[in-house]
């Protein structure tokens, strides 16, 4: 994941940080199959989910990520869209 650092703005929470999470791993999962079933886009999320549980910058994501970066990440219509936004 991708997390970066940035000035003093209003950092995300961890509710937002697992809402970033959940939408990387659905865009994610769309690309690699692009006729995903809802199934298959849960999975993803879920094995998202416990890769972040051991990921240095996904548990920083509350102390780093910006409301603005939030809001880029989430309308971004591609996971690397999505990964520019939080760098």
């Amino acid at each position: 994941m991708i997390f970066g650092a940035s000035g003093c703005k209003r950092k995300a929470t961890p509710t937002e940080c697992d809402a970033l999470l959940d939408r990387f791993a659905v865009l994610a999962a769309q690309e690699s199959v692009p006729d995903a079933s809802l199934d298959e886009v849960r999975a993803a999320q879920k094995e998202a989910h416990d890769e972040a549980s051991n990921d240095e910058d996904f548990r920083a994501c509350a102390g780093r990520v910006t409301h603005d970066e939030i809001a880029c990440a989430m309308a971004a219509p591609t996971a690397d869209a999505f990964e520019h936004c939080l760098q």
